[in-house]
């Protein structure tokens, strides 16, 4: 049984020094919460997540330096730990945890490498800094510290640069904060060690966020050129110069540069000797134009000309360069978004801002990270010299509570504690094809729990509140599935167009200009006709050959309520909806028999069906309904499954058929029926490290077999065909364990396979769920591939969402 990674999606973590590129490899790594995630150019998407951190990491850098041919990664986290990654012999591009350096004693918040060295330097929240130098001992890597500095006045560092001061063996290091100013050091060994202060920089007025070094010209033999960032909205330019003379631009000049809001703009040159040479630091130019606070200053060399990058809380990027005549440095790009055009509401407003921005494909593009964990990219077009918008990744940013699959398999639903319930569907072009998010149909003011799918073109989801909520899909997301990813469903005219939220509002209002100007006929029709075309023509027209972008996710892509269902006492815990659509079940989270109770509602009129199903005393963890819909499976908290059976005359009741009230010796976890075609058989999963098969036997259901697990069992789901007569079971870790067992007609498990770590999430498995049907495109070809590979799609605590192709 062979297995490998058809998806991944994961939200980056909002930290301008969460991620790093690396122009050797073209490898971009970013922080995902405890995981590392990497993406390869010349790929598409997420290729692997690196775990073995346990707690969210900060700071992600890749070595200057290759050690023996390979590439080396540096993570740190907020406990302070570092991880360093050795690319694997023999396999490019995957590595493996060389060392685990407990590194500082709080959250490590910056790490900067040195040029041409294995020295990287690492600033933490416990108010110093330290260097390290990774060195090969007997084929692994071995971290050494060789100074620790303490910052006084006691600051916690949050920028941290190295860099060589000249041609020599002197480096520079320079370090910026939670104080107005930045500090600067100085090494004069061969070892790059004993750091010295030698200047203290003032100007900023807010903490500063980022700091980058370069050089002007050429490498050894020009000024160098610090970058600085600030939450004063303003990027601050220093100049190193090497000789007794100041730099031509302060010559015959005072101490004051020019004049701004009634502050002064000083020039005072600092100072310094090493190595036997005079060095002046001073002051270059003050950088305006972000309106809010600047994340990240990153520098770019491209065709002997120098550019700036920045990015800002504004979502904005610049690039800035330096004109040719006057020198003077303008911002010759801006990227993002204008806020005051977007509004600021969470579903519909500002990406709330960019947390960091980087080169990208050798300078070619620029990429950045906003709220919702999503990375934009703009690719640079020499022959129009204009930039325009790319694919980028995008995923979670907490949890994945759960998941479900359209009716006929078509796309996936993913539910998060990000608040948030995505859509992702496979992008076919040609031979090509990837999966992405097609859409973002639920943004929400309440942790999301549990969705399932009532038909191909409506879900319903359930959340840290006390109803639960159904989406019809709009109009304009129908087309853009037909269109790109080859869906079988009809964009019909009854349809909604599109969506959006009113201000200050939780629920998706339909967006439709014709029966808006019907029914409020007093109002300027104009005014609903204008938002529905732009939202409408807007997403089909720039979606015409790709996915959405983040800013047309997040804005035009949500699907319109249909329905709001009342009556739980407390947060929703599970939903199931029968596969006929007829009937959808909910449970919510309950210490008393009272509000344990399983509540049914009919889909044609949205009516609560007046018998309440009551088996449970505690809160129901799973709901499950058979394939035929004759039985509907519960399990909960109590240690108790119970199985209620359709009425024969009344298709909306369901009665308690049977119950075991010591189904496993603690919580049940997971459930899942079997196909029918095996019989009436079901799995149930539990903390107690067990699964259970119950077979229907003398008008009740008797166990048939255990399994034992390593960890406590989150998920089970069976296929939903048997393989050679035999059935098979997927189940998902505490751990993130994933495991295929195939059981035969006995009940005897013939064949178990462990996927490894690089398929398996790094903490606890939320859901699993098996794609019921393949889909047939239009031109009768069967997905996801030639080879009828089966998709696993997993949920978990990690915050990634995947599907594994998994062939027989």
């Amino acid at each position: 049984m062979d297995a490998y990674l058809e998806y991944l999606a994961v939200g980056g973590n909002r930290h301008p020094a969460a991620s790093d590129w690396n122009p050797t490899s073209g490898l971009l790594a970013f922080g995902a919460d405890r995981n590392v995630a990497l993406q390869d150019e010349a790929k598409t998407g997420i290729y692997a997540l690196l775990n073995g951190h346990t707690a969210k990491i900060n700071v992600v850098k890749f070595l200057s330096e290759a050690l023996d041919g390979r590439q080396v990664l540096l993570s740190g986290a907020s406990n302070g730990q570092i991880h360093v990654w050795h690319e694997v012999r023999d396999a490019p591009d995957r590595f493996s945890s060389e060392a685990t350096v407990e590194a500082h004693g709080a959250a490590v918040s910056c790490i900067a490498t040195l040029p041409g060295t294995t020295v990287f330097a690492s600033g933490a929240a416990d108010a110093s800094f330290k260097l390290w130098k990774i060195e090969v001992q007997n084929s692994t890597l071995e971290t050494k510290l060789f100074q620790q500095i303490s910052l006084t006045p006691r600051y916690f560092p949050l920028a941290i640069s190295l860099h060589p001061l000249d041609q020599g063996p002197s480096s520079i290091l320079v370090v910026g904060g939670t104080k107005t100013s930045i500090q600067v050091f100085i090494s004069e060994s061969e070892e790059h060690s004993d750091f010295t202060l030698k200047a203290t920089l003032t100007g900023h007025e807010g903490w500063v966020r980022s700091i980058d070094i370069t050089w002007e010209d050429q490498p050894g033999k020009s000024d160098l050129l610090i970058a600085s960032a600030s939450q004063d909205k303003y990027i601050r330019l220093w100049r190193v110069h090497q000789g007794t003379d100041l730099p031509a631009t302060l010559r015959d000049e005072d101490d004051t540069l020019a004049v701004s809001g009634g502050r002064a703009l000083s020039s005072k040159a600092h100072g310094f000797v090493t190595g036997g040479l005079q060095y002046s630091l001073t002051f270059e130019a003050l950088l305006l134009g972000h309106e809010d606070w600047v994340y990240s200053a990153k520098w770019n060399r491209k065709a002997e000309k120098l550019r700036l990058l920045s990015a800002s809380a504004d979502s904005s990027l610049a690039i800035w360069e330096a004109e040719a005549t006057s020198g003077v440095w303008v911002s010759v790009t801006r990227l993002g978004e204008i806020n005051v055009q977007k509004g600021a509401t969470t579903a519909t407003g500002s990406a709330g801002g960019f947390s960091t921005g980087l080169w990208i494909n050798h300078g070619e593009s620029v990429t950045s990270l906003g709220r919702t964990g999503s990375w934009r990219v703009w690719r640079h077009e020499a022959t129009e010299d204009r930039w325009f918008q790319d694919s980028g990744l995008s995923g979670h940013v907490k949890e994945v509570k759960g998941l479900c699959w359209s009716q006929d398999g078509s796309y996936l639903l993913s539910t998060s504690s990000d608040q948030t319930t995505r859509l992702h569907a496979p992008w076919k072009r040609g031979k090509k094809r990837s999966w992405q998010e097609f859409a973002r149909p639920q943004i929400h003011g309440y942790d999301l729990s549990c969705v399932d799918s009532i038909s191909n073109t409506q879900f319903i989801s359930g959340a840290d509140e006390k109803l639960l909520r159904v989406f019809d899909q709009p109009r304009a997301t129908a087309e853009l599935l037909q269109r790109l990813s080859g869906g079988t469903g009809t964009a019909s005219h009854k349809l909604p167009e599109v969506a959006s939220i009113p201000v200050l509002g939780l629920s998706n209002k339909a967006i439709d200009a014709a029966e808006s100007a019907a029914t409020n006929p007093e109002t300027n029709s104009g005014e609903y006709q204008l938002e529905t075309d732009m939202a409408h023509t807007s997403l089909n027209e720039s979606t015409e050959s790709h996915p959405p972008f983040e800013d047309e996710l997040s804005r035009h892509t949500l699907w319109p309520e249909r329905e709001k269902l009342y009556g739980h006492g407390f947060e929703i815990s599970a939903v199931a909806a029968s596969h006929d659509g007829s009937i959808v079940a909910t449970a919510c989270k309950a210490s008393s028999l009272d509000h344990a109770v399983i509540r049914l509602y009919e889909t044609q009129s949205w009516h609560e069906i007046p018998t309440t199903l009551k088996a449970h005393s505690l809160t129901v963890t799973a709901l499950r309904f058979s394939d035929d819909d004759k039985y509907l499976l519960s399990t909960g908290r109590d240690r108790q499954w119970a199985v209620c059976a359709r009425d024969e005359v009344d298709r909306n009741v369901y009665g308690l058929h049977a119950s075991d009230p010591k189904g496993h010796s603690r919580m049940i976890l997971g459930a899942a029926w079997a196909p029918v075609a095996f019989g009436r058989v079901f799995a149930s999963a539990g903390r107690d490290k067990q699964i259970k098969l119950w077979a229907a036997e003398d008008d009740g259901f008797k166990s048939k077999a255990v399994i034992s697990a390593a960890a406590p069992v989150m998920s089970v789901d069976f296929h939903p065909e048997l393989k050679n007569g035999c059935l098979v079971l997927a189940a998902g870790m505490e751990t993130g364990q994933i495991t295929i067992s195939v059981i035969d007609a006995s009940f005897a498990v013939i064949k178990s396979v462990e996927f490894g770590s690089e398929l398996c999430p790094a903490l606890a498995v939320s859901q699993l769920a098996w794609q019921r049907k393949s889909p047939v495109t239009s031109n009768g070809d069967y997905t996801p591939n030639e080879e009828k590979s089966s998709l696993l799609a997993v949920a978990s605590d990690d915050c990634s969402t995947r599907i594994l192709s998994i062939r027989d």
